[in-house]
């Protein structure tokens, strides 16, 4: 394709999110389920496609894919697998790194419930495709990697996990990915935002009620001014040009490149010569790029650069390449494949939904210490859709955020993002599938779900109290 094709189909994406936009601020039930503006234009650009408009009434272009020319839909099909590289790149980039002991004290009980509900992702998913979805409907084995692929990593990882995909051999696996973590986000919120009004009317929550005494008032608190205060003065010193910040996600992707470059070039001439074990050749730059941000990150504090740095506007540029990546991906989606595997599909989706259930209501109520449901939420949420769906339920169970979630989730991200939920092992997951086996993966995600719930109960469980550790139940007392 041309840089003028290339340009064009970018536009397009541009004019699908505002209009995306437009729909849902007139559509008030895609705003009570905080549906993003994303996830709606991938769905108006897959209707308007070959799948559903392309099929029914044909396309105004010779070889078009429904409305669009035939080369747009050809750089859809490209795009989710370069973009993703942006949206990592520049994760931690103009954030403080603190120190590991800090992340772990005030986000260790966090760390323990994510990474229970990742790893345990892989356990319930390849055992159901290894005891079900293989013997009965002939399905790939890698689909057990699909519950963690799309519910942790959400669409930009299930996106660019597609070259990968069709390298293994599984290359409708892209599309079930995709279409796991649309049921993810969307059962996510519907779920979190059910069970936040039950923890309210229980008496499991405080932070939602007010005094009735207390005006309400529109006026920002002391400690929200001085919260602006201190953003708008860090922003005012940063040097905000987009095209510098787009310059350091540059030098991050090229450090990711050159990385991953010499750990192939470790694989071919070590453990894959002469025809080995393959791994790293299948990973994809995306998670490597993560941790070439975190080392331009460490140079700048190293430095005394970070002034100079917005995080505000690394994270729009995060943002704006998710946005793309997420149309861009859903816009090709096969339907043809969900419908093919439309049983297997939704087993694994209530195997998952029911796995991260059982977590949050069962295990985070012995392993966090305090606020167990505020904390969990949020965990819950990453787990089922994206970081902005834990986020999202996390301000609705604590607006104040008086429970200290919100830092303690953010905190946790620093020890969860570089491994799963789209890190490293998300990435290496098929090949190591496809090069051991399904049941060698089952045997060491088992093993790592089992240590990190042996190690939560051994370390955490002591320090909950008797009244914390109470799940959804009207006799739960108030912290």
């Amino acid at each position: 394709m041309s840089v003028a094709e290339l340009f064009i189909a970018l536009l397009i994406i541009g004019m699908i999110l505002l209009l995306s936009a437009i729909t849902r601020a007139h559509v008030r039930w895609m705003r009570a389920i905080f549906l993003p503006s994303s996830v709606i234009g991938g769905v108006l650009a897959l209707l308007a496609g070959p799948a559903v408009l392309g099929a029914i009434v044909g396309s105004p272009f010779e070889n078009g894919k429904g409305i669009f020319p035939d080369y747009i839909y050809n750089s859809w099909l490209e795009m989710p697998g370069l973009l993703i590289s942006v949206v990592f790149a520049a994760l931690f980039l103009g954030k403080p790194l603190p120190g590991l002991r800090e992340i772990w004290m005030r986000a260790g009980p966090q760390v323990v419930v994510g990474q229970t509900m990742a790893w345990g992702q892989y356990v319930v998913g390849l055992s159901l495709a290894l005891l079900v979805l293989t013997p009965v409907f002939g399905v790939n084995p890698m689909v057990g990697a699909l519950i963690e692929m799309g519910f942790e990593g959400g669409h930009g990882t299930a996106a660019g996990m597609a070259g990968t995909f069709t390298d293994l051999g599984f290359e409708e696996g892209a599309d079930l990915a995709l279409g796991m973590a649309t049921i993810g986000i969307v059962a996510g919120v519907l779920i979190g935002t059910l069970l936040i009004n039950i923890a309210a009317r229980r008496g499991i929550l405080t932070s939602l009620e007010q005094d009735s005494s207390q005006s309400k008032s529109d006026e920002p608190s002391a400690d929200q001014i001085e919260t602006f205060k201190q953003d708008l003065e860090h922003e005012s010193s940063a040097t905000d040009p987009l095209s510098f910040h787009l310059g350091l996600v540059g030098v991050a992707i090229v450090i990711g490149w050159l990385i991953l470059k010499a750990l192939q070039w470790i694989e071919d001439v070590t453990w894959a010569s002469g025809g080995g074990i393959e791994i790293m050749e299948h990973v994809p730059l995306f998670p490597i790029a993560m941790i070439g941000g975190v080392i331009m990150q460490l140079i700048v504090m190293r430095c005394g650069w970070e002034r100079h740095i917005s995080a505000r506007t690394m994270s729009r540029i995060s943002g704006t390449a998710l946005d793309y990546t997420i149309v861009a991906a859903l816009a090709t989606l096969s339907l043809t494949t969900l419908g093919e595997y439309l049983v297997p599909f939704l087993l694994l989706a209530m195997t998952g939904i029911a796995w991260v259930l059982f977590v949050l209501l069962v295990i985070a109520p012995r392993i966090i210490p305090e606020n167990w449901f505020e904390r969990g939420i949020g965990d819950m949420g990453q787990s089922m859709g994206v970081t902005v769906t834990g986020i999202l339920l996390m301000r609705v169970a604590d607006p104040k955020n008086e429970s200290g979630a919100m830092e303690s989730f953010g905190y946790k991200q620093l020890m969860f993002e570089p491994v799963v939920g789209g890190g490293l092992f998300t990435a290496a997951a098929l090949p190591l599938i496809a090069q051991f086996g399904p049941l060698t993966v089952l045997g060491l995600t088992a093993a790592l779900t089992l240590g990190w719930l042996a190690f939560g109960f051994l370390y955490f469980n002591r320090l909950v109290p008797e009244r914390g550790r109470g799940r959804l139940n009207p006799k739960a007392k108030r912290r």
